[in-house]
């Protein structure tokens, strides 16, 4: 049990649990921390309950297929879209690159099933008649044939993204051949499509009005950019891509109104929508600067628009009634949604927190961040004496402003944790006026979201996919296209990579990552927590801030001892300490640096370090 307040603690007393008693008291930023950590587990496993064909929600499910929901009424969420599919498996993909090497059977069997399914016939048309801008298939990989908002143009782009990822993966790994022979052929079919048709009309993210969205016009660009580099490295080319990816970015400009993002032309809707937020974080790039073009997460105008966007849900939820203006609120898709009533949506939320995440790396990484008239009232209510300027990481206002974000964004996932269940599921929205869950029942993409906000909040990044060198704007936007090349794949297998899940045995397996557990003794008093924090990223890069927090499941009086298990890389070496943290202020354990060399041996998959707090 962790007590969450001091009134609990005098309640365990005055009940005589001695051993609820002697147990720490965690503070609010701890309490976070590890639900995360639970929550990180629970939604890795629901996101693979929701994949076919194995996954213990989905029977029926044809194998790599990712199911939205396993709701098959009220609504029916039982088929895969190919827009969520596609922002689902770029974050099992990152996890995979990260050291979660046993989703390598899964992403294979994703590029598999997109490689059918882009050959399917349907009501947007054949492979190179524009059917992959088809919304959704059934489960089984049959068409969908009824009623629906088609075409939705965001799909081949974000599968292409996600299929990039895992592909410039097998290069950087010595598999050359695998990616230019089964990746890259269904990532040319989507770059195909998104070079033709970005500047067609289509239905919006939410699948309700027609007409152009930002969402879909941000991750066009990123796709074409990131697309033409795929192709050089596989010793192919994408001239479609090089020649479209500028209009792309010119059109992108029009979408800002000059205090925030335009989500959609032509919904007849106010505009304010958090299509907008996530276009901004599914473009994020770590190597970018605060770059304004494409609506960077540290960017003015995307600060700008994550105020203007937030707001406009404060007053319309009975949930936000009493959060300050400082203080972060539960978010929907755009106020004038009426979908189930119109309600906060976990994956809503969870973006405004990733938004800031990614500001927050950018700045660490830039040294600096920079207040425009623009961005000024994004900053002013969580710093009052904020004014326009640049500051740089080494003075005290930056440092004040930091924290401030930084808390500010753990608000929104506070409230996501307040209103997840107790194991830890997430439907698809919750109610405004109680918070109770609504509408399709674990969401896949509600799992995805929390993944992604998990590891930013860590600090750690996505690949960069180019935004640094893609950031000139042609003088004159011109609504063009280009024809690209389509041809149906057939994957029947894919060559084994030792050491990986469903590789023969061999002499010796050296695994690629080695689960460290660290405990230290470390008596503490009411208020005061233990991390971890050191020179690599997994570690914080010896910034306080990302360190890693520890648990005290198993502390006592007799045995103080605070533990963490962390994914590191094998062979790793690097310097470590644990720090103190109770109301912000951080106490760092006397000189010099440990000291730690990651086990590198055949089968060993963890190890365990002890040490003693000095």
């Amino acid at each position: 049990m962790v007590l969450g307040s001091f009134s609990s603690f005098l309640r365990a007393l005055a009940l005589g649990s001695t051993a609820v008693a002697l147990q720490p008291i965690l503070t609010q930023e701890t309490s976070l921390d590890l639900w995360l950590q639970t929550e990180a587990t629970a939604s890795r496993q629901a996101i693979l309950d929701n994949i076919g064909a194995d996954g213990q929600w989905v029977e029926g499910a044809s194998a790599g297929v990712v199911i939205a929901s396993p709701s098959k009424s009220d609504p029916d969420y039982f088929y895969t879209w190919t827009r969520d599919s596609g922002l689902v498996m770029k974050t099992l993909v990152d996890l995979f690159k990260e050291g979660d090497r046993s989703l390598l059977p899964t992403i294979e069997e994703y590029v598999s099933s997109q490689a059918r399914i882009q050959g399917i016939p349907n009501p947007s048309g054949d492979l190179s008649s524009g059917g992959l801008g088809e919304p959704k298939l059934n489960a089984n990989e049959t068409a969908f044939t009824g009623a629906w908002g088609r075409p939705q143009r965001d799909g081949p782009a974000l599968r292409a993204t996600a299929m990039i990822a895992f592909g410039q993966w097998l290069l950087d790994h010595g598999h050359a051949s695998m990616a230019a022979d089964l990746v890259w052929p269904v990532v040319r079919n989507d770059l195909s499509y998104v070079a033709q048709y970005w500047n067609q009309s289509g239905f919006d993210l939410w699948e309700e009005v027609p007409g152009s969205s930002f969402f879909t016009i941000a991750v066009s660009h990123r796709a074409l950019v990131e697309g033409s580099t795929f192709a050089k490295n596989v010793g192919s080319s994408c001239p479609y891509c090089d020649s479209q990816a500028p209009q792309v970015r010119c059109y992108l400009q029009s979408f800002w109104t000059g205090s925030y993002v335009l989500a959609n032309f032509g919904s007849g809707r106010s505009g304010k929508d958090v299509n907008t937020l996530l276009g901004s974080i599914h473009t994020f790039d770590p190597q970018a600067k605060c770059d304004d073009a494409t609506f960077q997460p540290c960017s003015a105008r995307a600060l700008a628009n994550h105020k203007v966007v937030t707001d406009s849900f404060r007053s319309i939820y009975a949930i936000n009634s009493d959060r300050a203006e400082h203080q972060a609120v539960a978010v929907g898709r755009y106020p004038e949604d009426r979908y189930y009533n119109g309600n906060p949506w976990f994956l809503a939320t969870l973006a405004a927190a990733e938004q800031l995440y990614d500001a927050l790396y950018q700045w660490d990484h830039i040294g600096s961040l920079t207040i425009t008239d623009v961005s000024l009232p994004f900053f002013k209510p969580l710093y009052s004496s904020a004014s326009v300027g640049t500051y740089a990481s080494s003075t005290t206002v930056y440092k004040d402003i930091v924290e401030a974000v930084e808390s500010y964004a753990d608000e929104y996932v506070q409230i996501v944790q307040q209103y997840a269940a107790s194991n830890g599921s997430m439907a698809e929205q919750y109610s405004k006026t109680d918070g109770t869950q609504t509408s399709a029942r674990d969401l896949t993409w509600s799992y995805a979201a929390l993944l992604t906000v998990h590891s930013r909040r860590n600090a750690v990044a996505p690949a960069p996919w180019g935004q640094s060198a893609a950031t000139s704007i042609p003088s004159t936007c011109s609504p063009t296209f280009a024809t690209g090349t389509y041809r149906s794949v057939v994957i029947t297998s894919w060559p084994t990579i030792r050491g990986y899940p469903g590789a023969p045995d061999s002499p010796c397996q050296t695994p690629t990552t080695v689960s460290v557990t660290f405990d230290v003794t470390a008596p503490t008093v009411y208020g005061e927590h233990v991390k971890i924090v050191g020179s690599i990223s997994q570690l914080g890069g010896w910034n306080p801030r990302k360190a890693v927090a520890l648990s005290a499941d198993r502390y006592t009086m007799d045995s103080p001892l605070w533990t963490g298990t962390i994914q590191l890389p094998a062979g790793q070496s690097f310097e470590y300490k644990f720090i103190r943290v109770q109301n912000g202020v951080v106490t760092w354990e006397s000189d010099p640096n440990r000291k730690y060399t990651v086990p590198v041996a055949c089968g060993v998959k963890s190890s365990v370090q002890n040490d003693v707090w000095r």
